[in-house]
């Protein structure tokens, strides 16, 4: 158990350390092996090029499949199937002192879908010491109990070595709803369970196209479905800033739907019960719930496990707060709180090794593209910004060499290539968000472009500057306390 704990320690340090040594490495070792150092900048800009090129590329081909895939008429297919009447779907809603307009908004996208309401089963999952979850659950009950086959309330008791936050409480509702549904001999290989962000809005067609799509899977359960996070629900409304990082957000979770192999499931998303039950439900001591129970099913059924994509829109808030900093900060904690995904890290490292029944090659794949994410997110500023620069700044007589003198050039060539690729990413966001509001005033237009200038400033302070923040909370041993981001 010691050496446990220790490996678990060793690795949670090992990987932020990682992050700094790529950050920091233009300095320390330039002074040794400048030309070395070169190169890998020169490197990590191809390889930058190559991510810029991969965003655009599976973004116009998600952009794509879901204009067809929006035209069908999902239901009448689905309906064809023969297992179609034994389909059901749970939709657990894990809510914190949410405003009430938002859960009524979330609630009315789930009234608005095409499948049979009858066989939707709709969960709130309110949090015990939430004072405000009484009334909430009594006027939300009250409205909306009688529209879906049912409309059921939980409260989740923090308990002892629990982690307040999204896991434990879907952890507690999935449990109580799976034994209501077993009592009452339901199937829970045709049941699915959607875990529901309070704030997500779920395309009309979302349920039958689900439906569908799990029916004619033969591998479902193995599989995650997810539709495109989209954070365009009041993109409008935010700061210039804001609406730029969630824009590149926005486009990069479109992009995502098209790349299997990257895929893995994040905020809202979708499986089968009978999966979940296998995998022993949500962890209750941890917060990044969604990708923990991914690869909590990964280690329990094998190299099949994925997530797949559903060609639908899923409107999601960015974050916002009242004021121009305070949601800058809003939107800095929300960062964070996804950075620190990083803390599961070592979760999967170590199970990795324990589960040799699953080939090595494909175990290996996993940790590598999830090292990627995290140990690139903190440092990739850093490389793409300062990297060409400081290396003939800290060796003069490196900068006197040809590699010296045209470092910066070189570099600053490869990257401002990988801006063409941009221009898709202006015209999707153009075509697949909500339409301008008759309040956003038409001179600001103009400034939804030219704020792109400001992407590296932006993103300093909005990915890099969060993402280093909690990787160097992980190396200290401080852990991260569960946020709740704030809703307007």
């Amino acid at each position: 158990m010691e050496q446990l704990v220790f490996m678990r320690r060793l690795i949670e340090i090992a990987i932020p350390l990682s992050a700094w040594l790529l950050i920091t490495m233009p300095l320390w070792l330039s002074f040794w092996h400048p030309a070395l150092v070169a190169y890998i900048i020169i490197t990590f800009d191809i390889y930058w090029f190559y991510k810029s090129f991969s965003l655009a590329y599976y973004a116009i081909r998600s952009y794509l499949t879901m204009q067809a895939h929006i035209k069908v008429d999902w239901v009448t297919e689905a309906k064809k199937l023969k297992q179609f009447s034994k389909i059901r779907h749970v939709i657990i809603i894990p809510e914190y002192k949410e405003p009430i307009h938002i859960l009524r908004r979330t609630l009315d996208s789930l009234v608005s879908q095409d499948f049979p309401k009858r066989r939707l089963c709709v969960v709130l999952a309110t949090e015990k010491k939430d004072s405000e979850r009484e009334e909430t659950a009594r006027i939300l009950t009250n409205e909306y109990g009688k529209k879906f086959g049912r409309f059921i309330v939980t409260t989740h008791p923090l308990r002892t070595g629990e982690v307040a936050g999204k896991s434990s409480n879907m952890a507690f509702a999935g449990k109580l709803i799976t034994d209501l549904l077993q009592k009452e001999q339901v199937n829970l290989s045709y049941t699915t369970v959607t875990s529901c962000d309070a704030d997500a809005m779920l395309h009309p067609k979302y349920f039958s196209y689900l439906s569908y799509v799990f029916l004619t899977d033969p591998d479902r359960q193995y599989h995650f479905y997810q539709g495109a996070i989209l954070f365009y629900s009041n993109i409008w409304r935010i700061p210039l800033p804001n609406k730029m990082f969630n824009t590149i957000g926005s486009i990069w979770n479109f992009s995502l739907l098209s790349q299997s192999q990257r895929f893995i499931n994040f905020s809202t998303y979708s499986l089968s019960l009978k999966t979940v039950v296998d995998a022993g439900f949500w962890d209750t001591d941890v917060i990044p719930e969604d990708y923990h129970l991914y690869f909590k099913v990964y280690f329990t059924k094998g190299k099949k496990v994925a997530t797949k994509g559903l060609f639908l829109p899923v409107l999601v808030d960015a974050a916002e707060s009242r004021g121009f900093f305070r949601t800058f900060v809003n939107q800095y904690e929300q960062s964070k709180r996804w950075a620190w995904g990083v803390s599961d890290v070592p979760f999967v490292i170590m199970s990795a090794f324990t589960h040799r029944e699953i080939p090595f090659g494909d175990r290996l794949r996993r940790i590598v593209l999830l090292l990627e994410q995290h140990i690139f997110w903190p440092s990739n500023w850093f490389l793409l910004t300062l990297g060409s620069t400081l290396p003939p700044l800290v060796n003069p007589a490196f900068a006197r060499t040809v590699l010296g003198h045209n470092l910066a050039r070189i570099s600053s060539g490869i990257l401002t290539l990988s801006t063409i690729f941009l221009v898709i990413v202006f015209v999707i966001d153009w075509r697949i968000k909500p339409p301008r509001p008759k309040e956003f005033a038409m001179w600001k237009l103009p400034f939804l472009y030219l704020q792109w200038f400001t992407l590296p400033v932006i993103s300093f302070f909005l990915s890099a500057l969060p993402g280093l923040d909690a990787h160097t909370r992980l190396m200290l041993g401080k852990k991260l306390e569960y946020r709740v981001t704030e809703k307007v």
